[in-house]
């Protein structure tokens, strides 16, 4: 090969080579080959189609509520009320007795005042084809005409019952073909479980309004009125507002399983994620007695209860604290012909445990008159069963004298007492009864942290009676540091156990 042709071959090799060499360098020495996106992005890439189309749960869900509202809002109604109240005419004070203004300006009931008509909104829920709808009786409370809405045609409704104890009523429209609403079970809702809230919050341009949420809580009891006795209430963060009282509660099969009756405002006034609904289960018998009976028919026992704290508890020798604890048993009632006595724990009724004086005041309630049941309570530390034939009531629910402070114990016991004169008697009521009258309870005092009030009548203490200031002190010097005290304590006609530790020092 001549010297011209070598070169030749050297620079076509080296051309070669070059090229070889700059194919690695281009593939970062990896020589099995990869798919871009595999190579330079460690995460797929994101597929915007994809990200475009619905979870199926989420869209399942969804339609889910959009099936539910469009079921149950035609059985949910708007109620209108109106009564007629009186208002003190401004002028009537200002003139006073003066003849010659009051010919200018006397009002028309020629009494200082004059009157206007108050509108009130609520909601309700068709029950029956036949016109029934459920609400609450504060809806309908007092009201001289009450209406229903139906497709914003408006009917005159008549008020077949109402409930105040468990703010509950009937009303009826004369309409035979209207779409009613499936009554679910609230004894066996969960806490967390979804729910739909629909109602007519604040207007009639927002009725049929449907918002969403879970079950927070069961078996709420609220300071709404003295009215209102038999409370269970479910709560839950499903937007409630003014004018949805009487509204529906549903789940997630579009059953009703409550009545929306209240809520916490805050300082707002509106919603803050706290409502509150009457269980289809305890408004479904209010309602059928009601509509059958134009009133409701309750079981009858004849005991004031409370419900124990942690000191009532120790002092009553209770394992658990949990019960209603008799303070008072109503002479010739089934509870005194069964044998209840005061200081008895009942903790059971045929077989279905209590937690606390509500839930006894409830189910006593749930049991027609003339049946009989059988209470387990705790006496003296022992377990006992005795069986109570109810009766009806006539008056007030099972009686509970007001709450007692449950606070930290410190400080002395601070009680002044005083035997019973003339005078006290007289003036507190407190005839034909023993004890010793308290005059002062020091501030801040264990006495005043759990409860005990001046006027409160002693008349046990530990069990004992105490008939004069020498009972009182006998009983009390016989104690020690860190003893458990039980007070039974008469305060108007009323009776209260209060318990409280001797500090220790």
């Amino acid at each position: 090969m001549n010297l011209r042709n070598k070169k030749i071959l050297i620079i076509a090799s080296s051309i070669f080579l070059g090229i070889i060499i700059g194919l690695v360098l281009a593939s970062n020495f990896n020589f099995t080959q990869n798919g871009f996106a595999e190579n330079r992005i460690e995460q797929p890439a994101m597929n915007t189609e994809a990200a475009l189309t619905p979870n199926e749960d989420i869209e399942s869900t969804s339609r889910a509520f959009v099936a539910i509202a469009k079921k149950v809002t035609p059985t949910v109604v708007s109620i209108t009320s109106e009564k007629v109240v009186k208002v003190q005419d401004p002028f009537s004070n200002f003139f006073h007795n003066d003849d010659f203004f009051k010919r200018f300006f006397r009002s028309p009931n020629g009494d200082g005042g004059r009157e206007r008509k108050q509108q009130g909104l609520g909601s309700g829920v068709i029950v029956s084809p036949e016109g029934y709808i459920l609400t609450n009786y504060h809806v309908v409370k007092d009201a001289d005409e009450v209406k229903v809405v139906i497709d914003k045609k408006s009917y005159d409704a008549e008020i077949v019952g109402t409930d105040p104890a468990s703010d509950l009523a009937v009303v009826k429209i004369d309409r035979t073909d209207l779409p009613s609403i499936r009554l679910g079970n609230s004894d066996k809702l969960e806490v967390g479980e979804w729910v739909l809230a629909i109602g007519s919050p604040f207007s009639l341009n927002l009725s049929h309004t449907v918002t969403s949420g879970i079950i927070s809580a069961k078996g709420r009891s609220l300071n709404l009125s003295r009215e209102l006795t038999y409370q269970d209430f479910i709560q839950t963060d499903a937007a409630i507002n003014p004018g949805n009282s009487g509204g529906a509660l549903v789940n997630i099969r579009g059953e009703l399983i409550g009545i929306n009756s209240a809520i916490y405002a805050g300082n707002g006034g509106g919603n803050v994620g706290i409502g509150f609904a009457i269980p289809i289960n305890l408004a479904k018998r209010v309602m059928d007695d009601l509509i059958s009976k134009g009133k409701v028919v309750r079981g009858y026992l004849g005991v004031y209860i409370e419900t124990p704290d942690e000191e009532l508890s120790q002092a009553l020798h209770l394992k658990e604290n949990h019960g209603a604890v008799v303070t008072k048993v109503v002479e010739d009632t089934p509870a005194d012909r069964a044998g209840l006595k005061e200081y008895d724990v009942i903790i059971a009724v045929n077989g279905k445990d209590i937690d606390d004086h509500q839930s006894l005041t409830n189910l006593i309630a749930s049991y027609a008159p003339d049946e009989t049941v059988t209470l387990t309570i705790v006496r003296d530390g022992k377990r006992k069963n005795l069986d109570v034939t109810l009766e009806e009531r006539s008056g007030s629910p099972e009686e509970r004298p007001g709450k007692r402070s449950q606070s930290d114990i410190s400080g002395k016991l601070g009680i002044d007492v005083t035997n019973l004169t003339d005078q006290i008697i007289e003036r507190f009521g407190y005839e034909n009864v023993k004890g010793v009258f308290v005059t002062n309870v020091v501030s801040g005092s264990v006495a005043e942290e759990k409860g005990l009030q001046r006027g409160d009548l002693i008349v046990q203490i530990n069990k004992k009676r105490v008939k004069s200031v020498r009972d009182f002190e006998k009983i009390i010097g016989e104690l020690s540091e860190g003893d458990i005290v039980l007070f039974q304590v008469r305060r108007q006609k009323n009776n209260h156990f209060i318990a409280m530790k001797v500090p220790e020092k």
